[in-house]
């Protein structure tokens, strides 16, 4: 290779290396402050001291506050329970609407792909960009209708009513993941199971599922981070059985201002389960997400 191209080449490989490194600092700096924000007192906050130990001590005050700091963990602690009552809604709700999400969306999905739909001038496109629409529309429209709906099915601050909203809130998202998902397999898969003596469901169980699960993975993974993370309906429809993290991370608050350390050490440890299932689950992540980039 020569001297000029090879010097272009690095260049080009530092370059790109460059501005990942960049990016990764950007994507992570969040995380790294509110996980030492929760170790600090208020005058290191209020300072933006940002290195622990070097520029500043480190104190228990966050954690001590949720009843998770080492001195506390073994004693009785009513908000640690509260904390453990809002982290189990969160982990019911999350997983429910998940679950109930893939089922429904990758139904969904596998018809528009296999089937072709027509009533009046809708085709399958159009149900399709129909799925996508929905999430254009801002939550805060759907407030009103929402609260007096689940008032007169009496499904306010009930886990079940949260699970039902949120079903609805990413079944688009699960349907637009699982379509590229089955279109990305050929059809001649599933005519050869038929042709060796398969039903459709059983072509669909033996044949489609597997291929398609990184995919499904995927958006289950996609899905719980949008249901972990959203406030909005949590605190409109939810008050003192169904409440979830989201909302008592928000109520950090008072009279004094925003007691910053605690409100870390509660994000911290609302972020942490999803961490590791995000990295647990990486390789199927990754594969259910490039999967159908290139056919």
């Amino acid at each position: 290779m020569p001297a000029g191209e090879r010097a272009r080449w690095w260049l080009g490989r530092t370059a790109i290396y460059t501005a990942l490194i960049v990016w990764t600092v950007v994507c992570l700096f969040p995380i790294y402050w509110t996980l030492t924000t929760s170790f600090k007192a208020a005058p290191n906050v209020m300072r933006g001291d940002l290195v622990p130990w070097l520029d500043y001590a480190i104190d228990w005050r966050g954690w001590r506050s949720i009843g998770l700091s080492p001195d506390t963990i073994f004693q009785t602690s009513t908000v640690r329970d509260e904390f453990m009552k809002r982290f189990m809604n969160s982990l019911v709700v999350s997983l429910g609407a998940s679950a109930l999400a893939i089922v429904i969306g990758s139904l969904a999905a596998y018809g528009l792909t296999r089937f072709r739909y027509r009533w009046l001038w809708l085709r399958n496109a159009d149900i399709s960009f129909f799925f996508l629409s929905q999430m254009i529309l801002p939550p805060v429209v759907l407030a009103l209708p929402f609260l007096v709906l689940y008032r007169e099915l009496d499904l306010r601050d009930t886990l079940a009513g949260l699970v039902m909203l949120y079903t609805l809130m990413v079944l688009p998202i699960v349907i637009w993941i699982m379509r590229d998902q089955f279109d990305a397999i050929p059809v001649e898969l599933e005519e050869a199971a038929l042709v060796d003596g398969l039903s459709t469901w059983g072509a669909f169980f033996a044949i489609v599922l597997p291929i398609a699960l990184p995919g499904m993975v995927a958006a289950f993974v996609l899905s719980m981070i949008l249901c972990w993370n959203e406030y909005f309906f949590a605190a409109l429809l939810a008050s003192t059985n169904s409440s979830t993290l989201p909302v008592m991370v928000a109520s950090q608050t008072g009279s004094q201002g925003i007691s910053w350390w605690s409100m870390a050490a509660l994000s911290t440890a609302a972020i942490l389960p999803l961490i590791v299932v995000a990295i647990a689950l990486e390789r199927y992540i990754i594969k259910g997400m490039t999967a159908g980039a290139v056919k």
